[in-house]
């Protein structure tokens, strides 16, 4: 079934998936002034994001199962509203428990919109040239809003206080919350069934246990009994949740049989690593300015600019590149660009310039990262049936996010230990020592996802459609 106005729902899709995009880049340059108000130790500060990206990520499919059940229409409008409530108890939380809270509730409104945005293109626009011109308008309008978000968070932070990168959030989910009413119709895309909440809960319990016993490591020791435990439990949580979707759910969360799909699995191996280096790299970026540099909100916040507008740039060329080059070669390239960029970010030090050690890696990471994003999600939704839109939507995110979670714990478990044993003097060069080790990792990151990339991705885009039905019950 077609929106009646897919102009107006491309609108309300855009909006949606900023407000998604926009809270991590807000937050993120807000974080030095939140650890002094709240008192929150370096090693635990991680949280404040992973918060929200956990609960997107580890419950991303139960949200786009929940929109195909409910009605696109309806779950949007509990997603926005949910977000804005949960926006509000963060920008007035008086404690750090108050605010990861808030954060996870957050993440939990963000499951509900991040895969309904891209869910409601593909239902309102055939396959073809129109969908993949909505599908690069939706990908550049959030890469633009990514990195704007950090100027945004800036200026917020600076001229009124950290509460207010998440208080913007209110009247943003209320301007989508009008759009969504008047222009995306209740559309469902699935019948009958139930929502798999066990299968929801033991896939984020799993990849929180990850998350935390990484963290636990920093402070404690990879074979301290901390970590052991949540490395155990991760673990088990796991297995139960290949256990219980392969054999119990009645209506699996994850249907496996869509990574039949080589576009779908290729594109899912590739967002992983993109989303460890690109969650991590802003997060260590907005660190680096304000801690080691000493630049203000706004002066950081700003320093991000070129790293919006190289976003937009790739982006918009994209699709027409991969139409003259090919998919596969512009993903490539896009990738390769994108670890050279995060590889001179390595080499910024204590000592170096905005225009010689920061200016460089952002246009080459960010032109390169907006190159892949485009054709990488939209090879993830060729061919896939209207039924399946919101399951391959779902996973498109939840990778992205689940991958930016584990990477952002893992590298600041890196970036402690590498400040902590460096030999420099002063308290800035160490630090730097810290994030130049990070930023090495998510080169690396970005490279792994350039091989898969160059060696997996079909040369064309697969012409046929899933068959396999979503198992109801």
């Amino acid at each position: 079934m077609k929106a009646q106005h897919p102009g107006l729902v491309l609108a309300t899709a855009c909006v949606c998936q900023v407000l998604v995009v926009l809270d991590v880049t807000l937050v993120n340059v807000a974080l030095p002034s939140v650890a002094t108000d709240l008192d929150i130790a370096p090693a635990s500060l991680s949280w404040v994001v992973n918060a929200y990206t956990l609960a997107l990520g580890g419950l991303l499919l139960l949200g786009g199962r929940f929109a195909d059940l409910v009605g696109h229409r309806v779950a949007m409008l509990v997603g926005l509203v949910v977000f804005a409530i949960a926006s509000v108890f963060g920008g007035v939380a008086q404690s750090p428990a108050e605010l990861i809270a808030a954060r996870a509730g957050q993440g939990v409104a963000g499951a509900i919109l991040a895969p309904l945005s891209l869910t409601v293109l593909m239902v309102a626009f055939a396959e073809g040239k129109a969908r993949s011109r909505a599908i690069g308008i939706w990908s550049m309008v959030a890469a633009g809003g990514s990195a704007l978000g950090v100027l945004l968070g800036g200026i917020l932070t600076e001229s009124l206080s950290w509460r207010w990168v998440l208080l913007i959030n209110v009247p943003i989910a209320l301007a989508a919350l009008l759009l969504a009413i008047f222009s995306v119709r209740n559309t469902h895309t699935a019948r009958g069934g139930r929502l798999d909440v066990a299968g929801a809960i033991l896939v984020t319990l799993s990849v929180s246990a990850l998350v935390n016993g990484t963290i636990q490591a920093a402070g404690h020791g990879w074979g301290s009994s901390y970590a052991l435990l949540s490395f155990l439990i991760a673990i088990l949580a796991g297995a139960a949740f290949a256990a219980w979707e392969l054999r119990v759910a009645a209506t699996p969360l994850v249907r496996f049989g869509v990574f039949r799909a080589r576009s779908v699995w290729v594109a899912q191996i590739v967002i992983l690593f993109i989303g460890g280096a690109t969650v991590a790299g802003f997060y260590f970026a907005s660190l680096y300015l304000q801690d080691v540099l000493h630049y203000t909100p706004i002066e950081a916040g700003a320093a991000f600019l070129p790293f919006c507008f190289g976003s937009v740039l790739g982006a918009m060329s994209s699709a027409p590149l991969a139409a003259r080059f090919g998919r596969r070669t512009v993903m490539t390239a896009g990738l390769l660009f994108g670890s050279a960029g995060m590889y001179l970010f390595s080499l910024a030090d204590a000592d170096s310039t905005f225009a010689g050690g920061f200016l460089p890696p952002s246009i080459l990471a960010s032109i390169g990262i907006g190159l892949c994003m485009v054709a990488t999600t939209t090879m993830a939704t060729t061919g896939v049936a209207e039924h399946e839109a919101g399951l391959t939507s779902g996973l498109l995110n939840a990778g992205r996010q689940i991958g930016g979670s584990l990477s952002l714990a893992a590298l600041t478990t890196v970036a402690v230990s590498a400040s902590t044993h460096s030999t420099a003097l002063d308290a800035e060069h160490a630090l730097a020592a810290g994030y130049s080790r990070a930023f090495l990792v998510t080169a690396a990151f970005i490279l792994v996802a350039a091989l898969a990339a160059a060696t997996l991705t079909p040369p064309t885009p697969a012409p046929q459609k899933i068959k396999d039905k979503v198992k109801v019950a």
